[in-house]
């Protein structure tokens, strides 16, 4: 492993990862919407993320800016890069899966919509962020420079810790008790622990 080949598979990470979103992001267009919140604050809070795991390594891996935050090169680091980056596009394909025609990139409600408890949701209540937070590891292990790895973690963090509650709220409104008890049951992003 060099840190060339490292990029590569952070790119091809990436790359894999739009594939995995576009369907879904074309088929959520077809489905009338019946309740959005705060849409114009989610759609900032998943720029400031893209900004974090997309812009700032994008500039890094073309430029190599800011060089002086650079590590040393670890080949250990970047296979356990390899690992967490198959380990994210997993939870993404499985979460896009699940939810089928329930999943929106902000804050929406879409008609028919339903409370997804199976699959990868069985185990946690939050698969996709979980597979955002593999994401920005990936990245730190993958693109050894500490600022670049600190831009994925606060960028992922950002989204999470300001969407997560609301995310939370939208389901308790919408599905009630059925939703209360399936958070009592079913861990956020870790199963059995958190």
């Amino acid at each position: 492993m060099t840190p060339f080949a490292a990029t590569i598979c952070w790119v091809a990470g990436l790359v894999i990862w739009f594939i995995i979103r576009y369907p879904h992001q074309r088929r959520s267009r077809k489905h009338q919407i019946v309740d959005s919140r705060d849409r114009a604050s989610q759609q900032s809070l998943v720029a400031i993320s893209v900004v974090g795991v997309g812009l700032i390594p994008a500039i890094w891996a073309l430029t190599g800016f800011p060089e002086g935050a650079d590590l040393p090169f670890s080949p250990i680091a970047a296979w356990i890069g390899v690992v967490a980056v198959a380990a994210y596009l997993w939870f993404f394909y499985r979460s896009h899966k699940d939810l089928g025609h329930n999943w929106s990139a902000t804050l929406e409600i879409r008609a028919k919509h339903t409370l997804v408890t199976s699959g990868v949701y069985h185990y946690v209540r939050h698969p996709m962020y979980v597979s955002f937070w593999l994401m920005a590891v990936a990245q730190a292990l993958l693109l050894q420079n500490w600022f670049v790895g600190l831009a994925g973690l606060v960028g992922i963090g950002i989204l999470y810790f300001f969407r997560v509650k609301k995310e939370e709220k939208l389901m308790l409104d919408t599905f009630g008790g059925t939703y209360r008890d399936y958070s009592r049951k079913t861990a956020r992003l870790i199963p059995f622990i958190y």
